[in-house]
């Protein structure tokens, strides 16, 4: 990494076209720019449909907000990005007017820039090592929005630049799951030359991308556009092609794969454990989430329903949390809740997904911990039983741990539940290859600097890796991998 930011700094910061930027406007002209502000669809009338909320930056927004990057001797945003993405180079191209180029240089390192403009937390990544945050005091260049911007102009152009691939080397590489760490590997070595086959369980490429973030937050097409470039690129893809079941890694092997790489996910769902937790309407997020984005669960015509109620809590308090409370609401809760164990302050959501839903209606019942649900006599859940949690010492995390209350017990009407406490590994391929080194939580123990695991040959990143996280450092594990792919291949030539 320190090696790509000097060759960055030799090279970039040499182009006269900079100079004439630097010299356009002073330092302080630059740091008394304002912070753009995405425009966002109204809350009242996003609550009612499936509308993307965050509607994207004009041209004349982007320009403004790209003059306040102050091109620094040091870019600390480049060492704060999973993927490396040559930041203060693509925000100066859009300085410049040339957004094209500036979504080519995204596409450099990101194979899903339109996707990362989206989702991904910039605010604890590449913007929180923004110069502005570091050294002034003042809010980051908003590098996600502009990201966003970037590629969605190429995309509204028609103009959508295809990065160069390399002649073909010969050699086979299977991936598997087409999530963002997939997709991320089936990038980079689909550049390098290599024959890429992307295998996917559903019928439906792109992984938790398609499954588990609504559209009103990344809307399939845009998903699709970025798989659209990568098939232009030469990546095949087989759905419906469970790896473990329709065919094993060994099975592979004869068809001439040289290596493997398992992105496959957590799509295991976490419970509670709790007295009546097998009561109709008790969803976990994934089915709940996967229904409705994936199966039209939404739509009376589709054979896939999904019963959301009238009275919802959804337990939990990360970003998936706020993805089904959300989803709750534009089906047509009257009461949406969020009901989580600590505080607000200490929610793992994004500040945004929190601010959102608080926008929506929904309600937040912090400081709150399920105990048991209760049913009508046929089943479904009408009632749940909660206990009020105060904060104590700091547990391994380093946030305070919640204690319960004595004596605090309470109920609440309810008609659906969808428990959102997290994931665990997919545990289909392990249990197809017993010699895969696995952790006591069902991940697949990896070298960290290669991302192999204890089988030669076969590599692993994502969440069947780190047992959950986000879009982006999934991706930061794929092509890491791909280069110790490129290395592995490489050497067993050379035998």
């Amino acid at each position: 990494m320190a090696e790509q930011v000097q060759e960055y700094l030799k090279v970039e910061r040499q182009q006269p076209w900079r100079e004439e930027l630097r010299k356009a406007m002073k330092a302080k002209e630059r740091t008394d720019i304002t912070r753009v502000k995405m425009p966002e669809e109204d809350p009242h009338f996003r609550a009612t449909n499936s509308n993307e909320v965050n509607l994207g930056l004009t041209k004349e927004m982007a320009l403004q907000e790209a003059r306040r990057c102050l091109d620094c001797a040091n870019p600390t945003c480049i060492t704060g990005c999973p993927v490396n993405i040559n930041i203060p180079k693509f925000i100066k191209r859009i300085e410049q007017g040339d957004f094209l180029d500036a979504a080519r240089v995204l596409k450099d390192t990101n194979t899903l820039p339109a996707v990362c403009g989206r989702v991904c937390p910039q605010e604890v990544q590449c913007e929180v090592n923004c110069f502005y945050v570091q050294k002034l005091g003042k809010e980051a260049v908003a590098i996600g929005h502009l990201e966003r911007f970037a590629a969605d102009y190429e995309r509204d152009s028609g103009n959508i630049s295809v990065p160069e691939v390399a002649e073909k080397n010969g050699a086979k590489v299977a991936v598997i799951g087409s999530g963002p760490s997939g997709l991320a590997v089936a990038g980079d070595l689909i550049k390098w030359g290599y024959d890429v086959t992307v295998f996917e369980a559903l019928h439906e490429i792109g992984g938790v991308l398609k499954y588990g973030i609504p559209e009103f937050r990344l809307p399939n097409v845009i998903v699709d556009v970025e798989i659209d470039n990568l098939r232009r690129m030469g990546v095949k893809f087989e759905t419906n092609f469970i790896v473990g079941k329709t065919a094993g890694i060994e099975e592979l092997k004869s068809e001439g794969f040289e290596a493997f790489f398992i992105g496959s996910g957590a799509g295991l769902p976490n419970f509670m454990n709790i007295p009546g937790e097998n009561y109709t309407g008790i969803f976990s997020s994934n089915e709940y989430l996967t229904r409705v984005n994936l199966m039209n669960a939404s739509n009376d015509e589709y054979d896939t329903p999904v019963y959301s109620g009238n009275h919802v809590a959804v337990i939990g308090g990360g970003n998936t949390a706020m993805d089904s409370v959300r989803t709750a609401k534009r089906l047509g809760a009257e009461k949406a809740m969020i009901i989580y164990r600590r505080s607000l302050e200490e929610m793992p959501a994004r500040v945004e997904e929190v601010k959102h839903a608080m926008e929506e209606g929904v309600e937040f019942l912090n400081l709150n911990n399920p105990l048991e649900y209760y049913a009508d006599e046929r089943g479904q859940v009408n009632r749940m039983k909660v206990q009020k949690m105060e904060l104590g010492e700091p547990d391994s995390s380093g946030r305070r741990r919640p204690v319960p209350l004595e004596g605090s017990e309470y109920f609440i009407d309810v008609d659906t539940v969808i428990v959102a406490i997290g994931v665990s590994p997919n545990p289909i391929i392990p249990s197809s290859m017993p010699e895969l080194e696995m952790s006591d939580w069902g991940t697949i123990k990896v070298n960290k600097e290669t991302m192999e695991s204890s089988v030669p040959g076969v590599f692993a990143g994502g969440d069947i890796v780190r047992g959950g996280a986000t879009v982006i450092l999934a991706m930061g594990d794929g092509r890491k991998a791909a280069r110790g792919i490129d290395e592995y291949v490489k050497a067993r030539k050379k035998k």
